[in-house]
């Protein structure tokens, strides 16, 4: 039995090609299910620093009752940059829960962009205005571009989009990815830009405050992603305690999402609201904000729907990995 065993490999490639939206948004959905009925487990997270200048993460947990273990080994470097590399890494791992024996290794960097462009999809299903037509997004990398397509797939009536990038400056590679699914230009004034907005999307490396707390008109909807480590924020200080806050875990937002710098802010899980176990409905002049931090359950459904998928169409390279 041990001789035989063997261990999945998929790269960049093979995720790339079993990957869809709709798919992938489901499987976010049953993870959030899961962490709302408490049916799936989030482990302690690790996020540290690195004498590199880098920030190196585990994110792990399990479904019991469907036989589902692993973890996510993550982060951000900046410098990669430099070497026309892409700053985010991440590997994931599933296990056989009743040996320990490992099942697969799949490039997490595809599955960490699309599952958390998923989530935010479902953000804004939830607790976006469906009426909104305006939207500014903060960054222009893999995730500002991945939050912009479900955002676009998502709320039907968007058809303008300002950006604001890193540089404060138009990028033409951003806008070209596009082109022809909405009006979208550089914003010269992030504040005007955030105050003409129904829905504020922030995707940046969490550095700090990107605008101004008056900026945010009442009925805007804020999809926060880039605080995802302590000390690190989007937000001006003094809007969550405007807002009506969601989460995808409370535990987590205080350690490492906007929550952490509004600690007594009062919030509801993503999950719960999903289960139709919190009751949430919007008023037209209600500020909303999601607080993502990302679930290790996100990881392990859309993996295991890697896993699966793989394994079925010969996807993915075998390798001995006797035991």
């Amino acid at each position: 039995m041990g001789a035989d065993a063997t261990l999945l490999l998929a790269d960049k490639n093979a995720v790339e090609q079993l990957l869809t939206p709709a798919e992938v948004t489901q499987a976010v959905r049953e993870a959030f299910l899961l962490h709302g009925r408490r049916e799936g487990r989030v482990f302690p997270v690790v996020r540290e620093k690195l004498p590199t200048g880098g920030v190196f993460g585990i994110k792990s947990g399990d479904v019991p009752s469907q036989g589902l273990l692993g973890f996510k080994a993550a982060g951000f470097w900046p410098r990669n940059r430099d070497a026309g590399g892409e700053p985010h890494q991440a590997t994931i791992l599933l296990f056989d829960p009743l040996t320990g024996r490992p099942l697969c290794v799949i490039d997490g960097n595809a599955i960490t962009t699309v599952r958390t462009g998923a989530a935010g999809g479902l953000g804004l299903e939830l607790l976006a205005r469906q009426d909104s037509t305006c939207l500014t997004v903060f960054g222009t990398g893999v995730q500002a571009r991945s939050q912009l397509r479900f955002a676009l797939r998502t709320l039907p009536k968007l058809s303008r989009v300002q950006y604001v990038s890193s540089k404060r400056g138009a990028d033409p590679a951003f806008e070209s990815a596009f082109a022809g699914l909405c009006d979208i230009r550089c914003a010269p004034d992030a504040n005007e830009a955030v105050s003409e907005s129904d829905v504020v999307i922030t995707a940046t490396p969490g550095g700090g405050p990107l605008f101004d707390a008056k900026a945010v008109r009442a009925g805007t909807h804020l999809n926060c992603v880039g605080a995802d480590t302590a000390g690190k924020r989007e937000l001006p200080a003094g809007l969550l305690e405007r807002a009506r806050l969601v989460v995808d875990d409370r535990d987590q937002a205080l350690q490492l999402g906007e929550l952490q710098w509004a600690r007594e802010t009062p919030c509801v899980e993503l999950g719960n609201m999903l289960l139709g176990e919190t009751e949430f409905t919007r008023a037209a002049g209600d500020i909303t904000v999601f607080d993502m931090t990302g679930l290790a359950l996100q990881d392990l459904t859309v993996a295991r729907l890697i896993y699966e998928r793989a394994s079925a169409q010969g996807l993915g390279t075998r390798i001995g990995w006797a035991w």
